[in-house]
Order: structure tokens, then C-alpha cells, then sequence
């Protein structure tokens, strides 16, 4: 906001398991379930977003988009600013998972086969960037939205600034690969780089911005004087990132990722063009997640010689020791992790670990029960014994992801201006040629 001229700011808040953990929080207090981090920044950096007119786009509403935009719109009125404030939402398919269901319409997203049980603490269908886009044809300053794609983030006010159409396959893909690139912020500019010993400043890198043209070309750079590097290297790992094959599937478009052509053109700029657009599938991906049960886990220290013999030893003596038996849990997982050296020169070169994990839909097989078998055994088997992390505890919730999809005729966005009206925003995308 403040190291060089930018129109639009963005912010990734949501990953897969973002959205479990927001749901676990919403399920302890109202409202939720969405990211105060975001509200936090918010009040950093209003004020002077609207007085150099930077449009704020950002997908933290999580579950609870409409909370959220309650929540900065209060920030608001404690700085004694006017912001205009839109959110987006419809993503959320948990009011609907049953009516989904039973006209099978949400299908696995790897065999296409249909659905039939609805035990899921979350499903929140991508939306493209179109709900961005009417919420900044309606003259919103700031607008937040649940589960959409993150490229949309950049898409959405690329199409919005130039006046792409629904069918500007090209320019549209060429959004979608600018918020490719940056949507995972530092990653583009040296972050998570293999080289990452050739790249000056990574400890403050920059954070990347896309210049994104009307053709749907961009170039990416980042403020002068921060560190990291744009480079061709960097680009191209990030845009190697959670990717499968050269057609990049998405809401709005399908991006041929085969047609994208990388320029250094400056220090720290690279330009993006070429990219060719087609037709997105009749589908929106859909991310699920599922209670999983329960998990612990064990970690004993196996110090100096005869680590094999040793970790044989704990794991025989627990297994007396525990109430139950590896059959009898939904998951058993245990190993050896050599980490121990010979000769070694500290107490940590000398120790090896015998990790033991648990898993099972039943609390109690994985609780004390579980751990404290080993803490009884103790003193009972193996010379130098000791644990890390933490003794004797009950097991954790764990969660499970499972990606699906609907036909996007089966959610719309809904764009709501706060105080103000709504509008709906179709999420099935017109049939044209390339």
C-alpha cells in the first residue's frame, strides 16, 4: 500500500484446511468463522486505501463472508471512515448438502460418481471472479468473499478495469495465470525457491504485484528496494505450483498453461503473454471436509547403539502394556527415524525416534488408554529412555479433505452491497467458440 503505486490489493486467506479450522472455530463462537486477521489489517490500512482510491478484494470471509464485512464495516465507523462495502456470497453448500445429494449433483471430482452420505462439517463450492467484478461495477471499496478460486483475485479486477466479457477466453486466462503466480504472495518473488541461494534479501522478501493489460498479458515485478527477486526461475516455479496437466480447469476459463511465454524484460519484471483461453468445464469444484476421528501420537528416543533392538523392545513392551491391540484401531502407523550419527560429537546426534501414530473414530481407544501404556513401561525397558512432546494425553480431532464438484447451474453468487441490495450472479458460463 504505501512502497509504490498499486490499484487493487488482494489477500489468499483460504486454503483447504482453512476452511476446517474456520469451521471449528465458528462451532465454539458465533460469528466465527471467518479471518480477523484480515480485520486487523483492515484497520492498518483503510484510510489510506481510500484516500489513493485502492480497491480492496479478498477472499477472508471464509464461512461467514456477510460477518466479516459486519466486522471490518465496525473498524470502519471507529476510524470515522465511509468505505463502500460489498461481499459475496452462495459458496457455502451446507443449507442445501441434503437437496444436493439427493438429486445427485455432488459428485466425486475424481470418478464422477455421485455422493450419498452428507456427514461433512464444510462443502463450499469455487466461484470464478464474476461476483468480483458486478461488486466493483456497483462502486464497492472493499469486497470479501468466501471459497472462490485464487486466481479470481486478480482475474476479477483485471476483468472488471479492462471490460472483459464472459467469452474473452484469452484475456481472461491470461488473468487467471497473473493470479496464478502471485496469489501465493512471496512464493513468486524467492519464496519456497529451490534456488533459493542465489536470490538476494529472502530475509524480508517482497511481496509480487501483476500489471495486468487488456489482452490479458501482465508483467510481474515488486516494489523497488524490497528483497527476493522477480526472475523467469521464480515465475516459473510458482507457476508450476499445484498444477496437473497443460489444461488448467477453472470456473471462468481453462487455461492452456502449453501457450504461456516468459520475458525478462527489466531487473525484477518479467512479462507474461501468449496464453490461450478455452471454455471452462459445466462443473464448480467443490471442497469437502469430514470429521476423521481421532489421532495421537508417541515419539520415544532411542539413544546410542542398537537402535533396531531398542525400538523392538518399546514397541513389544507397549503393546503388552496398551489395552489394545493394532488390530483393533482404524490406523496403526509406527517407524524408525534415523536421525542418530556414529561417533556422534552432541546428545542429539545421538538419538534416534520411534514415531507411533493412531487413528480411529472412537476417543477413548486413542486417549489415555493409548498413551499412557507407554509412560507405564518407562523405567521397564530400554537403557536412556526418554519422550518428546509433552506426556500421557487424550486424542485430537482430526479432519479429511475430499475434493467434488456440482454443475455450476446448481450455485450462483449472490453479491450483497451491506446496507444495500443484492444481486445474483449466474455462475454457468455461456457456450462460445474459441
Amino acid at each position: 500500500v504505501e512502497g509504490g503505486p498499486i490499484d487493487v490489493l488482494t489477500g489468499d486467506w483460504l486454503a483447504e484446511l482453512t476452511m476446517l479450522i474456520l469451521s471449528r472455530i465458528r462451532a465454539k463462537q458465533a460469528k466465527g468463522g471467518f479471518a480477523r486477521t484480515f480485520v486487523s489489517q483492515m484497520e492498518q490500512v483503510m484510510g489510506t486505501c481510500l484516500d489513493k482510491g485502492i480497491k480492496v478484494v479478498s477472499k477472508d470471509g471464509g464461512l461467514d463472508p456477510e460477518g466479516c464485512a459486519e466486522a471490518v464495516a465496525e473498524v470502519a465507523k471507529k476510524l470515522g471512515l465511509h468505505p463502500k462495502i460489498a461481499f459475496v456470497r452462495g459458496d457455502d453448500l451446507m443449507p442445501r448438502i441434503q437437496e444436493l445429494i439427493a438429486a445427485d449433483q455432488l459428485r466425486n471430482f475424481e470418478t464422477g460418481e455421485p455422493i450419498k452420505e452428507a456427514r461433512f462439517l464444510t462443502a463450499n463450492a469455487y466461484f470464478g471472479c464474476w461476483g468480483i467484478v458486478d461488486a466493483l461495477q456497483r462502486g464497492a471499496d472493499i469486497v470479501i468473499t468466501g471459497r472462490i478460486t485464487d486466481a479470481a483475485l486478480v482475474c476479477g479486477p483485471a476483468a472488471w478495469h479492462h471490460g472483459w466479457s464472459r467469452t474473452d477466453w484469452h484475456a481472461l486466462a491470461g488473468g487467471v495465470v497473473a493470479g496464478h503466480v502471485i496469489e501465493c504472495g512471496t512464493q513468486a518473488t524467492g519464496g519456497n525457491y529451490s534456488f533459493f541461494t542465489e536470490v538476494p534479501g529472502l530475509e524480508r522478501a517482497g511481496f509480487p504485484w501483476a500489471e495486468v493489460a487488456a489482452d490479458g498479458s501482465s508483467v510481474i515485478g515488486k516494489h523497488d528496494g524490497t528483497g527476493g527477486e522477480v526472475s523467469i526461475g521464480t515465475v516459473t516455479s510458482q507457476l508450476l505450483y499445484e498444477i496437473g496437466g497443460p489444461r488448467y480447469l477453472g470456473p471462468d476459463v481453462t487455461t492452456r498453461f502449453d501457450s504461456i511465454l516468459l520475458d525478462q524484460v527489466a531487473s525484477d519484471r518479467v512479462r507474461i503473454h501468449g496464453i490461450k483461453g478455452e471454455p471452462p468445464p459445466p462443473t464448480l469444484k467443490v471442497c469437502l471436509n469430514r470429521a476423521g476421528g481421532f489421532r495421537n501420537d508417541l515419539n520415544v528416543c532411542l539413544v546410542g547403539l542398537d537402535v533396531e533392538a531398542k525400538a523392538k523392545l518399546v514397541e513389544d513392551a507397549f503393546w503388552t502394556a496398551c489395552p489394545y491391540q493394532p488390530g483393533d484401531f482404524a490406523q496403526v502407523s509406527t517407524r524408525v527415524v534415523r536421525t542418530d550419527k556414529p561417533d556422534p560429537e552432541t546428545n542429539e546426534q545421538a538419538v534416534a525416534l520411534l514415531r507411533s501414530s493412531v487413528k480411529d473414530p472412537d476417543p477413548n481407544k486413542v486417549g489415555r488408554a493409548f498413551s499412557n501404556a507407554l509412560m507405564e513401561t518407562a523405567l521397564a525397558t530400554i537403557p536412556g529412555f526418554f519422550g518428546v512432546g509433552g506426556g500421557p494425553g487424550e486424542g485430537h480431532p482430526f479432519g479429511v479433505y475430499e475434493p467434488a464438484m456440482i454443475p455450476a447451474a446448481a450455485a450462483n453468487q449472490e453479491v450483497v452491497l451491506l446496507g444495500g441490495s443484492t444481486h445474483t450472479v449466474s455462475s454457468v458460463i455461456p457456450t462460445a467458440t474459441v
